[in-house]
């Protein structure tokens, strides 16, 4: 072969190192919070796990990217066996997950109230490394919580449950809750098990109390059979789930919220038979194409009813809580992932004869990038304090508020954030971010998934705008906190008073904009914008916590983290600012796209000239 008239290059791809030796944002979070007696053991523990998230993990969720899950449905002699397939890795992850405490940390509370910051802290180096089997996790977590106070709120010795807020299980179902709880808790491989949440049906997953058709029917021996459809199960090969189903009362199924149950579903028996259940396909989705999501339906499930019936939204929405706070930890460990890959490859790549990191405008980007990671770093990191102090019964009346407000702020916003900066990061490969062979599209892809699940970013605005009537004290207490917060600051370093003045400056805005919206027709400013109001606590709460964390630490880069915040980004947004009633006419106009008679085009069955329109 002749020598090629060309000069061969061949670029070199980013390195990823020990993912926790190299966090200094989250270790100063840390040393922070945590107690200094526990710093030795938890840094070790946080460390080992750190390099295991960019080696031998790192490896088995790029073969599980690769070595996709299939549905195998007859075998072959014509049984119907619905055999869901995964790859070795994927099941490792079961076995590393047990071994490495991912739920189990939570649960065995070593660390004491800081045992959710250790647990989160490995799970947030872990998701982007675990070929998203942290969604499984997830939901196993999820369970485990709602088991745990299942547990708590039936033991006739506890006195210090409140009786409105306590989860009345029937006696028969007791021993299958507490079985179920020392296995998604154990550390044991072989016993640990794995949960699924079944909740969405044809009709969607929000909205449970129109969209939920699944019937349960008493049995003589006291459990239930689950009859309906479950579109979107994800996790299928789980060993135990939590599902929704409609009961029966007095031979009629009771319409709405107050007809739904909740129950716990062994998935298979002893001997790996599926209880009942028929997995009729996996989905093909965007991204997380190593986790395994189904379409089944529920043949006489047998299930095990753990709360009052027509208590299930109620219940469940415990479970939905941890999920919402493993999501925005999970949305925070892959900006962190994307932010790192581009930190290293910025000092290879060579552009213009000078390689990415001497070019200010890239350092600019990858600025703007850190900025949103730390931002919603520190807030998920506050929930997690909050969380641990109210599980160790240490939590006042502020933490349980603003625990209630914050899970699903940190949630949508995160997850906005996640895609946004993923998206960013891509940009900074150039080609190479968009080639598969680089493993470098898949982060954008998983990430999209989070701000769809466990609701959208406009469900759970909805979310935020409901805490106001069902728990008043939460926005009251988030302008208290903030307000001491940042002018305990003030007193402690001048310095810090003019970004202190701005963040008062802004909760005096979105007060107004509060007051604005009690005097206009009820709920339509704020359903309008619900997704300002969110978005301004959210992002007010995030510099106060800067101002909080700079006093703190003293250190340049957590003034210049403050800094560039209130400076680049709006505490409050234009909505917010300007308290204008929502202009009905323009939103529709624009939304709807209505022509010169008022009606609205671009739906229906057929085109403007009869014909018929494109089915996708």
């Amino acid at each position: 072969m002749e020598k090629p008239m060309y000069e061969a290059f061949f670029q070199d791809p980013p390195r990823l190192g020990n993912q926790y030796d190299e966090d200094s944002y989250v270790q100063g979070l840390l040393k922070r919070y945590v107690p200094a007696e526990l710093h030795d053991q938890m840094n070790k523990e946080l460390s080992a796990f750190g390099k295991r998230c960019a080696t031998d993990l790192l490896h088995k969720s790029h073969e599980m990217e690769i070595q996709q899950p299939y549905l195998v449905q007859y075998d072959a002699w014509g049984n119907r066996v619905d055999n869901i397939v995964t790859s070795q890795h994927w099941k490792d992850m079961h076995d590393i997950s047990a071994v490495e405490g991912l739920i189990a940390t939570g649960y065995e509370r070593k660390y004491g109230a800081f045992s959710r910051m250790v647990q989160q802290t490995k799970h947030y180096m872990y998701a982007p490394s675990s070929g998203f089997y942290d969604c499984p996790l997830a939901m196993t977590d999820g369970a485990a919580k709602l088991c745990e106070l299942i547990l708590e709120h039936n033991d006739p010795n506890n006195k210090n449950i409140n009786a409105r807020n306590r989860i009345k299980c029937p006696p028969e179902s007791l021993p299958h809750v507490r079985n179920a709880y020392e296995r998604l808790t154990s550390r044991d491989p072989k016993r640990f098990w794995t949960s699924g949440q079944w909740m969405t049906e044809r009709k969607g997953g929000s909205d449970v109390a129109s969209g939920t058709t699944t019937v349960a029917k008493k049995q003589a021996d006291g459990t239930y059979r689950l009859h309906g459809f479950k579109w979107f199960t994800s996790a299928t090969d789980a060993d135990v789930t939590i599902a929704l189903g409609r009961v029966e009362k007095d031979g009629k199924l009771v319409e709405g919220s107050k007809g739904l149950s909740c129950f716990l579903v062994r998935v298979r028996d002893d001997n790996g038979k599926l209880n009942n259940i028929r997995i009729h396909r996996l989905k093909n989705k965007l991204g997380t194409k190593q986790l395994p999501t189904a379409e089944l339906e529920l043949c006489g499930t047998v299930g095990y009813l753990i709360c009052e019936e027509g208590r299930g939204v109620a219940t469940i929405a415990e479970l939905v809580n941890t999920t919402r706070i493993w999501n925005s930890i999970g949305a925070c460990g892959h900006m962190r992932r994307i932010i790192a890959l581009a930190r290293d490859y910025m000092h290879r790549r060579m552009v213009f004869g000078r390689t990415l990191n001497e070019h200010p405008i890239h350092l600019e980007t990858i600025a703007n990038m850190e900025l949103e990671l730390r931002a919603g770093t520190i807030l998920t990191y506050d929930l997690l304090a909050r969380w641990g102090n109210i599980e160790l019964g240490k939590g006042d009346d502020d933490d349980v508020n603003l625990l209630r407000l914050l899970t699903p702020i940190a949630k949508l916003y995160t997850a906005k954030q996640c895609v946004a900066v993923t998206s960013e990061g891509l940009e900074s490969f150039g080609g190479a971010g968009y080639v598969e062979d680089t493993k470098l599209p898949r982060l954008l892809r998983d990430s999209q998934v989070l701000p769809i699940w466990e609701g959208t970013t406009n469900v759970l605005s909805h979310d935020v705008l409901r805490v106001l009537t069902t728990n008043p004290k939460a926005v009251p207490t988030f302008f208290k906190v903030v307000t001491a917060r940042v002018e305990a600051a003030k007193k402690k370093n001048a310095e810090l008073a003019p970004y202190v003045d701005q963040v008062l400056g802004a909760l005096r805005r979105l007060q107004a904009f509060l007051q604005k919206a009690s005097t206009v027709k009820p709920g339509s400013m704020l359903e309008v914008f619900g997704r300002d109001f969110a978005y301004s606590i959210a992002r007010i709460y995030m510099a106060s916590l800067f101002i909080e964390h700079a006093c703190w630490s003293g250190l340049e880069s957590d003034k210049y983290t403050l800094s560039r915040w209130v400076r680049c980004v709006p505490l409050t947004t234009h909505n917010v600012d300007s308290a204008q009633e929502a202009r009905d006419k323009e939103i529709r106009s624009l939304a709807l796209d209505l022509d010169s008679n008022g009606k609205p085009r671009g739906f229906g069955d057929q085109n403007v000239d009869g014909t018929p329109r494109s089915r996708l």
